[in-house]
């Protein structure tokens, strides 16, 4: 093979990242997605697959031809859409979490399964709508460990048979739309008190253990078809000693091919994520992870640096030349699988149907936990206002996503609507404010003379975000709401996100207190949650709390 023809080949085994929008000033995170002068040389030069995140998901419809364009030839491409396209381009369906019909399987296991089946289809067709061809999901690892950084509620449970039946039912509807689907992160990320985008998980599984609760949901994807698997950044002693799965020979060729029979494509996880990049270098990483058996290099630090090392791998022989055709005709199988794009010139822009609106609102409804909400309606005036006493309270709410935080725009229901009440929102972020007080003061965590008098209705959006480690859930929210209850303050609980910190904190509250959780944290999980919890009448709260009520 003559040296221009390697490099293109090798080119297409790479998927570089770029942002949604079209102009390089618009790019959320410039050091990981590309310039666009970049990108149109890379994928001149051959590289085969881009992964996006950001802007609107009209705006995607365009970037997508636009790289197709560049491309000259049929390219994969992917987002994380775990949740819904919405979840990573606004304006398409953002759904409930995984893990929220992990939680109802446990009590109407027929119900969920179908729902994780409309949740693929949902995500399919409407990927396809904007272009991308493959959807890296679903998540099949098992969320065993409450204290995951990580995984938490992107999760579809925490046992591997409820795992396995809501994953195949999610590959099973997104399958049916013709776009790709992706089981990650082998061989499972459920059990790992660390994040991988920061530092290297250890797992101390034996195969056994291993066999039993890690692989059985990849096990089960992989005989229902799944297209490609995603490796896991982990170090697994049982398995391999020395490397991390994503660089492991053991792992990706001897347990995911030979044993457990996986023809598809194998992608890295992001070589940019500190659990590899922080080990070994852009090159080195892209030759270890290929010559172990992955089949794609998701995200390597620099894309030149890959190509230059898997060329000179293959010329010295260290990788066979084999590899390379083995890859690429795993990676020309799935592009022929996948159905023609829609038409350019089709001038219906809809993103979302009725039918996938209501998913969404049905998704959101049966995964709401309410517990000690009054029950007596406030009446309403002839001029549609609700009469409802002035609440002058604090509206705390604690948020632990990166910034621009996507689910608390300006308009979110979660300030908008404790406004109606007289609430007067704070916002807490590891950026910003604190709340916190003295930290050698367990009995007085929050400093409640910095956020100002009144009741307190506290709001928590925590659940496993990569890179923040846990910040927000080691917080001692325990001691917090035990202070606000001996201080006769709290006047409710709201948690978005983790199952584990609602159970953790909603068992301290006495009856009298409202409290709610959502798996989801977006706006739509955000209004029903409040409609629900706020619009019954708060007397009973009030009088506890010593506020009299009166009217005009």
């Amino acid at each position: 093979m003559k040296e221009g023809e390697l490099r293109q080949a090798v080119a297409r085994l790479l998927v570089v990242r770029a942002s949604g929008h079209a102009t390089d000033r618009q790019r959320r995170y410039p050091r990981w997605e590309l310039s666009n002068n970049e990108l149109e040389q890379l994928l001149g030069a051959g590289v085969g697959g881009v992964i996006l995140l950001g802007g609107t998901a009209t705006e995607l419809q365009q970037r997508c031809r636009t790289l197709q364009r560049w491309a000259g030839q049929p390219i994969l491409l992917c987002a994380d859409v775990e949740e819904g396209v919405g979840q990573r381009f606004e304006g398409a369906s953002w759904l409930v979490p995984p893990m929220a019909l992990g939680r109802l399987h446990q009590r109407a296991p027929q119900q969920a399964v179908q729902l994780a089946e409309n949740y693929g289809r949902c995500c399919g067709n409407q990927a396809k709508r904007c272009g991308l061809n493959w959807v890296l999901a679903p998540v099949c690892d098992v969320n065993s460990n409450p204290d995951n950084p990580v995984i938490n509620v992107r999760a579809w449970g925490e046992d591997p048979r409820t795992v396995g039946e809501l994953t195949t039912a999610f590959q099973r509807g997104l399958a049916a739309t013709g776009v790709l689907g992706c089981a990650k992160h082998f061989p499972g990320h459920g059990d790992t008190a660390t994040d991988s985008h920061l530092e290297l998980p250890l797992l101390q599984h034996s195969r056994e253990r291993l066999e039993s609760l890690e692989l059985q949901p990849f096990r089960t994807l992989i005989q229902e078809g799944i297209s490609s698997v995603m490796t896991g950044h982990l170090l697994i002693p049982s398995l391999d000693e020395q490397w991390p799965a994503t660089l492991s020979a053991n792992v990706l060729t001897t347990l995911l091919r030979v044993d457990l029979g996986f023809k598809g494509l194998v992608v890295t996880d992001a070589l940019v994520m500190e659990a590899i990049a922080a080990r070994y270098g852009a090159g080195e990483a892209a030759v270890l992870a290929f010559a172990a058996g992955a089949d794609l290099i998701l995200m390597p630090a620099d894309a030149v640096a890959a190509i230059d090392a898997l060329c000179d791998a293959l010329r010295s022989g260290r990788v066979p030349m084999a590899r390379l055709h083995d890859s690429l005709e795993r990676r020309q199988a799935a592009v022929q699988s996948i159905p023609p794009a829609l038409d350019s010139d089709n001038n219906d822009h809809r993103i979302e149907t009725a039918e996938e609106r209501a998913l969404t609102l049905e998704l959101v409804t049966q995964s709401l936990e309410i517990s000690n909400s009054p029950t007596t309606k406030a009446s309403t005036q002839p001029n549609g206002s609700t009469e409802a006493n002035r609440i002058d309270g604090i509206n705390l709410i604690r948020v632990d996503g990166v910034l621009p935080c996507p689910v608390l725009p300006a308009d979110a229901p979660a300030i908008l609507l404790p406004k109606k009440l007289g609430f007067h929102s704070v916002l807490s972020h590891p950026l910003g404010i604190s709340p916190w007080a003295d930290p050698a003061d367990p009995l007085a965590p929050l400093a409640l003379d910095r956020l100002g008098h009144g009741p307190l209705l506290l709001q928590l959006f925590v659940r496993g975000n990569p890179f923040q480690a846990n910040r927000s859930i080691r917080e001692p929210w325990t001691d917090a709401i035990q202070q606000l209850i001996d201080l006769n303050r709290l006047f409710g609980l709201v948690v978005y996100g983790s199952p584990y910190v609602w159970e953790a904190l909603s068992a301290l509250l006495p009856s009298f207190i409202p409290a709610a959780y959502s798996p989801g944290q977006m706006p739509d999980a955000q209004e029903q949650l409040l409609q629900r919890l706020l619009n019954p009448d708060p007397s009973p709260a009030l009088s506890r709390l010593g506020i009299n009520e009166f009217t005009d």
